[in-house]
């Protein structure tokens, strides 16, 4: 019998989205348990950013150990009050926006030395960046809906934010730059909500984005799977709100019946090209490796906008990344032993890089 792979599953953590992340990571860890191919390390990160080893995945417990990442020849992870070491062979991030998301669990995992699963480092930082990923996208050529950016520490001027916003028309979507989840958007149906949907984005991020909307748009979205040649663009899925308005956190997570999954999505053959042409160009433009999700708006026209790209989307059994890929035949278990295997062979691939200065 081959030798089981220790994961150690990284999730809740410094986030609005910290409940999603452990429901996420949940359903990681049952599926990577029942396979019977892997170890489990089970980590759980709180809202202060300590790291607790679990028995089982889920929110704070007391008999959860204080664990600390450790750079020591014995292991990657020492267990506090045990003086035990843990030596994961590879970390599973299920931590969703901030921390998580954005390069700085990925930082943390690079300087460790270890493999783990998903986008790197600059991948990660580009794609949580709404404006860049935005200009990600249009270098490629893909059509991006028009915007403007608002920061916390610059005094923006008004007139000329409602002049273009009158311009543009509405209705507008203000949004945090770097968060995810639907957290601090605000639709905007007219001047007199402006100034106020951008003072509430920015409790969240130093940086807002006010950016043209669609009126019923379709939202769409496409998995991504792979890197580089190995890249893979799942079938489209849609979501569908019973009040015909915008995915707020609310509707996503806490009210029943609050969306309606659609995988795969009912598009014209030329429109779900086009999507995945556009999610698989966005996605090597960032330079991603392992998951993704790519979020996209179809105007009435049956034109795609690209909205965002999230390089750690939703993992439970509900979420859509997954329903992507059953949609094309992959089963949850084996889409979570791709993306270990990859993450395997990506670190295999840097540890084989030179570390010696050649004259």
């Amino acid at each position: 019998m081959a030798e089981k792979i220790t994961v150690a599953v990284l999730y809740g953590g410094k986030s609005t989205e910290h409940e999603v992340s452990v429901h996420s990571a949940q359903t990681v860890c049952r599926l990577l348990r029942q396979s019977g191919k892997y170890s489990l390390i089970p980590i759980f990160i709180d809202k202060k950013g300590f790291w607790f080893l679990q028995e089982d995945c889920g929110f704070y417990s007391p008999r959860d150990v204080s664990i600390t990442p450790v750079i020591l020849p014995q292991g990657r992870l020492l267990a506090e009050g045990k003086g035990t070491f843990l030596q994961p062979d590879v970390f599973f991030p299920v931590l969703h926006g901030t921390h998580g998301e954005d390069g700085t669990i990925q930082g943390l995992l690079e300087s460790l030395n270890v493999a783990y699963v998903g986008c790197g480092v600059l991948a990660s930082a580009m794609a949580m960046d709404k404006e860049v990923s935005k200009a990600a996208a249009l270098a490629q050529g893909v059509p991006v809906l028009p915007y403007r950016k608002v920061s916390r520490d610059e005094a923006y001027d008004r007139a000329a934010l409602e002049k273009w916003a009158e311009q543009t028309g509405y209705p507008l979507f203000v949004k945090p730059v770097r968060l995810g989840s639907s957290v601090g958007i605000t639709k905007v149906k007219n001047v007199s909500q402006l100034h106020s949907a951008v003072a509430f984005a920015l409790r969240f991020d130093t940086d807002a984005l006010v950016e043209k909307g669609i009126e019923n748009p379709r939202e769409v979205f496409c998995g991504l799977l792979g890197e580089g040649e190995t890249l893979r663009s799942s079938l489209c899925g849609e979501l569908k709100t019973p009040s015909g308005e915008f995915f707020d956190y609310q509707a996503k997570y806490v009210t029943e019946g609050g969306c309606e999954t659609r995988v795969p999505a009912s598009l014209p053959p030329h429109t779900q090209a086009n999507i995945r042409k556009y999610s698989e160009l966005i996605f090597k433009s960032l330079h991603g490796e392992g998951l993704a999700r790519a979020d996209f708006l179809v105007d009435k026209d049956g034109k795609a906008w690209f909205s965002e790209i999230n390089t750690l989307p939703g993992l439970s059994e509900t979420s859509l990344y997954p329903q992507l890929f059953c949609a094309c035949g992959m089963a949850y278990g084996q889409l979570l032993d791709e993306l270990i295997t990859l993450a395997l062979r990506i670190h295999k691939r840097r540890e084989s890089l030179s570390m010696e200065r050649t004259e």
